[in-house]
């Protein structure tokens, strides 16, 4: 049968049984990638103008709850570690340090949540690939020693079932490698931006405590 003119399911059924794996791979890739977008597209926050108004409410007004619930008001990692630091004001530095350590360890975990399927997924799926290629030629290999070159059709069906799970292995493989190194980036900068927001908000605290700088 001409693949070209065959719908999905024949494709599919073509590839062997290595492909209920490869759909299984793909289906859970899919639902972490989007749970992941969505995840960190929620985290999103105009990072500037957040830290600009908790300083103003701490240098200007020195009003630390009016700094909690603008960090309340924000969704994402940057806000949560510096509304952990806030709720330490007042603490020796190192402690607040130890806390924001804390809360950020946390919230990396939470942003990377997923990340490690995806990497899985993405090295496990050209195997299954190749398993179903090594697969296929044994059965060419033995329909050969069997019927000979009287029937080359069966031959040439295992040699199909060897090609289509190389191909869908690596059709799964990419889009889901892609989208692990895109995340991977992602969470890079909010690690950028969660150890400047919380350099800004040490630094903020030293400006406090400084005489002559309420007014700053």
């Amino acid at each position: 049968m001409d693949l070209s003119g065959g719908s999905i399911m024949e494709f599919f059924n073509k590839g062997g049984p290595v492909m209920y794996a490869l759909l299984l791979c793909s289906l859970v890739g899919l639902v972490v990638i989007f749970e992941r977008a969505w995840a960190l597209y929620r985290s999103r926050i105009n990072t500037q103008e957040f830290l600009d108004r908790v300083r103003t409410a701490l240098i200007k007004r020195r009003n630390v709850k009016e700094a909690i619930a603008t960090c309340e008001e924000y969704q994402g990692p940057i806000a949560s570690i510096m509304k952990a630091g806030l709720l330490k004001y007042g603490r020796p530095q190192d402690e607040i340090e130890r806390t924001i350590e804390t809360a950020s360890a946390h919230e990396l975990a939470r942003l990377e949540r997923g990340l490690g399927i995806l990497a899985t997924v993405s090295n496990i799926a050209p195997l299954l690939g190749f398993l179903g290629t090594v697969s296929g030629m044994i059965n060419s290999f033995d329909a050969l020693a069997r019927a000979g070159l009287s029937n080359p059709g069966l031959v040439a069906q295992g040699i199909s079932e060897a090609l289509i799970t190389t191909a869908a292995g690596l059709g799964v493989a990419i889009p889901i490698l892609a989208s692990y190194n895109y995340f991977t980036s992602r969470v890079g900068k909010y690690v950028l931006e969660m150890e400047t927001a919380a350099n800004v908000l040490l630094e903020t605290y030293a400006e406090m405590e400084t005489p002559g700088d309420s007014g700053a």
